[in-house]
């Protein structure tokens, strides 16, 4: 993976909770439940505590003691809701620089 630090990634479904593709990820189909069960649940969390209405989620940040877990949606035009979620050493990994290559990743493949 280009990203420094980078240990695995899934592309999930987000409707289906179902793992569309995934590289370094024991269990695809059990992290791909278990991260957008996590992702709903944060989005349900933030609408609710928010005042603001219409809020976009650009992505969601889990901090481990050994790892960093970021989820980032992409809204596609005929596959529906998507989750690119990448999972980094904390050692190794610069957060700052993930998340800004994340995010170029998504964005070129939404508009492709």
């Amino acid at each position: 993976m280009s990203i420094p630090g980078a240990l695995g990634a899934i592309l999930v479904d987000h409707t289906s909770g179902m793992a569309v593709a995934a590289k370094g990820i024991a269990d695809p189909g059990r992290a791909a439940a278990g991260l957008s069960g996590a992702y709903r649940a944060t989005l349900d969390g933030v609408a609710t505590a928010s005042e603001e209405t219409g809020l976009r989620v650009e992505d969601v940040i889990v901090t481990t003691g050994t790892s960093y877990h970021l989820v980032r949606p992409m809204e596609m035009m005929f596959d529906g809701p998507l989750l690119l979620c990448l999972r980094l050493d904390v050692e190794r990994a610069n957060l700052a620089l993930a998340r800004l290559r994340l995010r170029a990743i998504t964005d070129e493949l939404v508009a492709s």
